[in-house]
């Protein structure tokens, strides 16, 4: 069963949430105490530090076997809902693109080990692996490197990309875009971004930047809702591990590593900057920040708000905030956080009790 909500359901869950923690409000703690929760009944997927060869084992019998770049093209385009496809181990040469969507109950597999590697072959321009259009694909086991980006969604939904390694790439690694929505990335490994340009090198990048609107979503704002980013090991990020921008509402990050020792320059500082509405960040574990731990801001009105924040650990070894929400509005950051070395403090905005 694919961990997909309704907006309706999501949005009565954060409702249920605010109400639980509104209680009562309790100072900035120095480390708050509290274990991290139980995993949900129904999630899919491991913990943080499953081994993401073992995604492998839910791909279903291949349908076609492909070995190289040219019969990987191929394969996907001549993809139908039902198929699936098993790459050998081997270096894939080229950029690859899918458009042909799978359906609920037919979706369309590619699998394979971490040796089977898509090379875009170079960080300087390129998607190595593009889903455009292409509904109800599953990613599986497999790695992506060397292009501008890593793993591009366009007007995808329904996409599970799940146990695999995104690595060496010019700017962001994966991209949920363009009224992308109900996407899970997990338990995946992604690391060593932004070799092109620092600034652009996010690990999981969702929506679209408010000055980039009219490129991208005829001036609309990207709607890229009710995606799930869970149980993955991000690091060697020179801009944020996560970055959840403006016009994207209900998403979950949770139970993700983060480690923002590459981070650099004037933006990236924080390891979850929401922009977005109504997304509930929980579990996640990060350490090395140059800033802040979590951070929400407010880059187009009305958004930036309703976020909240839960069972997270920020090892922040820096001189900011573990939460930093600018401006607080109505965001909620609950007293089960734990933060240390942080400079600044829990956050700067008291917590909310849960019992």
């Amino acid at each position: 069963m694919l961990p997909f909500v309704a907006t309706s359901l999501l949005a009565g869950m954060v409702v249920l949430l605010l109400m639980a923690l509104g209680g009562c409000l309790g100072p900035h703690p120095g480390a708050a105490s509290g274990a991290t929760p139980a995993p949900d009944a129904g999630r899919a997927g491991s913990a943080a530090g499953s081994t993401p060869s073992r995604a492998t084992a839910a791909c279903p019998p291949a349908t076609v076997t492909v070995a190289d770049g040219s019969a990987l093209a191929g394969a996907l385009a001549r993809a139908r809902p039902g198929d699936s496809i098993r790459l050998a181990d081997g270096v894939y040469a080229g950029r690859f693109a899918a458009t042909v969507a799978g359906t609920a109950g037919k979706p369309v597999h590619l699998c394979g080990g971490r040796g089977a590697v898509l090379d875009g072959g170079g960080t300087g321009h390129g998607y190595a692996l593009h889903l455009d259009g292409a509904d109800h694909w599953r990613l599986t086991g497999f790695t992506v490197r060397n292009a501008q980006k890593g793993v591009m969604l366009d007007r995808t939904s329904h996409a599970v990309l799940t146990g695999l390694t995104v690595e060496h790439v010019g700017d962001e690694a994966v991209h949920l875009r363009a009224f992308s929505s109900d996407n899970l990335v997990r338990d995946s490994v992604v690391r060593d971004t932004g070799l092109r340009r620092a600034k652009f090198g996010e690990g999981v990048y969702v929506g679209t930047a408010q000055s980039n609107w009219c490129d991208v979503t005829a001036c609309e704002p990207d709607r890229s809702d009710r995606n799930v980013i869970r149980g993955n090991r991000i690091s060697a990020t020179t801009a944020e591990p996560v970055d959840v921008k403006e016009g994207t509402t209900g998403g979950t990050i949770e139970a993700n590593t983060f480690d923002g020792a590459a981070m650099t320059g004037s933006y990236a500082d924080s390891w979850v900057d929401v922009k977005g509405n109504g997304w509930l960040i929980k579990a996640n574990t990060g350490r090395h920040s140059r800033g802040d731990g979590f951070q929400t801001h407010r880059v187009a009105d009305g958004w930036g708000d309703r976020n909240v924040f839960t069972a997270n650990t920020a090892a922040v070894d820096g001189p900011g905030w573990g939460f930093h929400l600018t401006p607080v509005a109505g965001n909620v950051v609950a007293c089960d956080n734990t933060v240390s070395g942080a400079a600044k403090g829990f956050a700067d905005t008291d917590c909310r009790r849960t019992w």
